[in-house]
Parts: structure tokens; C-alpha cells; sequence
């Protein structure tokens, strides 16, 4: 058996057809089918059902058609990681993130890994948390900051820090004149701006606490999120670094309820050993231990 022939399996279960499939092999049909056959003969089983169309796959089909796919994703990855060990393009450094880190300690990190390693090319993209482990496994990015748990064997995950939420609220609004922290029940009431559109983390935690608001909008970045609060439409419950964003029409108060948070999680390819990933990985633990304990002192004061 060899790695072609998975290929072949698995492409034609995708796209349901053996014609489409040789269509997207760039081969030719017959041969297709043949290869597909002598497979079955090698494992000893049927794998597709004998005439289905659309092709539907056997029990024991559907068994190898996953673990086929797993075995794919893992090559793909082992060729990756080997131009990464050879060095091919130890000038360029990815880096994946979704908006909100850039509040946090995320460029002074990078500033200090451009120091140490300064012919090293950084390229950063903002992704989504489920998008970054795919840039992880295609070699798009070395490491990657989201705020959701992905899981996925070939990823290492590790959680920086738990950052407490915020709620944002425009100059002047009624709930600005309690000068306690807010609890969650008070927002329902409010129009709540919500990002990403999926999943929509903010809303979900009102959720798991039995609270629906009265009115949402949604919208695709934090950025949005905030110029809308600034205009008057709405609050937003953030993470707590975003206070660095200023604008004399937001105001921002802390929550009563402190198990309100939302995780900064560093991702990293769990095969990769590369000195510079490594280097970085230490970095970043680095850091963010340090403004963790900066962040439990202002915690202390409150929130301005």
C-alpha cells in the first residue's frame, strides 16, 4: 500500500464521484478505478459499495477513509517539519493571532525576537483560532495566539493566561453611574455588540450563565465592535488589555463576576524543535508571567 493510494481513496469518498475525483487528480478515470480496486484486494475488504452513486463507503470503508486522512495530514506534516529542520526558510517566522492580542504584551515580544534573531523575516496574520491550526499544519506560521481551545493531536496548546473581561460601555451611559463593578444581569438589558460572528465568545459566556440578552449585533472584529460602543449603538464585553485602546467616548468598568474570562492560548506544531520556535515559545512564557503578575496588581486598584 502506498501513500498514492490513499490519496486516490480518499479524494474520490470527498468528492463522491470517481469521475470527479480523476478530474481532480489530473489522471485518468480508468486507471483510477483500478488503483481504487487493488487497494480493496490489498486490505482484504470492500471499501465503496459495489454500483452506489453517489459513491458511499462501506463500514470498514468509512473506517479506513478517516484513519486514510489522519495519515495523510500527519506526512503532510512530517514534509513541512523537514524543510523546517533542513532550514529551507529559517529566514521567516509566522505568526498567527486573532485582533485582540495586540493589546497585550504580543509586540513588545516581537520587538525582542527581532533583536535576537534580527535576519529573521516575522510575517503576521490574523487568523481565527480554528484557521491558525491549519497555518500551523500547512507551515503558513510557527506560532500561533488565539483565545478558543482547537484540538488537533499535531498542535501543541498552552494557555498564557486567563484575562479577566471588561465591559465597554459609550461616555455617558446610565450603568456609568454605579461606581461598583457591573454584573452580567445588569448588560442583558443593553444592547450587546458581539464578535466574531462565529462563535461569538462574548455571548456565549451569558449563555452558560442562564442570561439572554435583549438585542445583539454582530459584528466581524473587535475594532468594529469598539467604534460602534464609541457611537453610541451598544456595549461590548472585552478582554481586559483592550483598555490600552483609548478614546474619550468609551469607558470601561470590570465585572463582579471574576470568573468572567477569556484565555490567551499559544500554539505551536508539537513536532517542531527548530531553535527559533523554541526561543520564541520561551519568550512569550516569559512575558506573559511577568504581566500577569502586573495585571493581578491593577486588578487590585480596579478599573478606571
Amino acid at each position: 500500500m502506498e501513500l498514492r493510494h490513499l490519496r486516490y481513496f480518499t479524494t474520490a469518498v470527498c468528492e463522491g464521484s470517481v469521475t470527479k475525483a480523476a478530474k481532480r487528480l489530473n489522471i485518468a478515470q480508468p486507471p483510477l478505478s483500478r488503483q481504487i480496486r487493488q487497494l480493496e484486494e490489498e486490505v482484504g475488504v470492500l471499501l465503496l459499495e459495489p454500483g452506489s452513486r453517489p459513491l458511499r463507503t462501506t463500514d470498514a470503508g468509512r473506517f479506513f477513509f478517516e484513519h486514510a486522512l489522519s495519515i495523510l495530514d500527519r506526512t503532510e506534516a512530517l514534509q513541512m517539519m523537514t524543510r523546517r529542520v533542513g532550514h529551507i526558510e529559517r529566514d521567516r517566522f509566522g505568526i498567527g493571532f486573532v485582533g485582540s492580542i495586540l493589546y497585550g504584551p504580543l509586540p513588545g515580544m516581537l520587538r525582542r525576537f527581532q533583536t535576537t534573531y534580527p535576519s529573521i523575516r516575522i510575517e503576521m496574520q490574523e487568523l481565527t483560532s480554528v484557521q491558525q491550526v491549519t497555518a500551523l499544519k500547512d507551515g503558513s506560521i510557527d506560532v500561533g495566539f488565539g483565545r478558543l481551545h482547537v484540538e488537533d493531536a499535531t498542535i501543541q496548546r498552552e494557555v498564557l493566561i486567563e484575562e479577566p473581561l471588561v465591559v465597554a460601555l459609550p461616555i455617558g451611559h446610565s450603568l456609568l453611574d454605579r461606581a461598583e463593578p457591573l454584573s452580567l444581569a445588569a448588560l442583558i438589558s443593553e444592547p450587546l455588540i458581539v464578535y466574531p460572528v462565529t462563535p461569538r465568545p462574548s455571548y456565549a459566556i451569558l449563555q452558560q450563565r442562564g442570561l439572554k440578552p435583549a438585542l445583539t449585533r454582530e459584528v466581524r472584529e473587535l475594532q468594529t465592535a469598539l467604534g460602534l460602543v464609541a457611537a453610541g449603538v451598544g456595549l461590548s464585553i472585552v478582554p481586559d488589555a483592550v483598555q490600552r485602546f483609548r478614546r474619550d467616548e468609551i469607558v470601561y468598568r470590570a465585572l463582579q463576576d471574576q470568573t468572567a474570562t477569556s484565555p490567551i492560548i499559544m500554539c505551536s506544531r508539537a513536532s517542531d524543535q527548530s531553535p527559533e520556535v523554541a526561543e520564541f515559545l520561551k519568550l512569550v512564557r516569559e512575558l506573559y508571567k511577568k504581566s500577569g503578575k502586573n495585571a493581578s496588581s491593577a486588578g487590585a486598584n480596579g478599573i478606571a
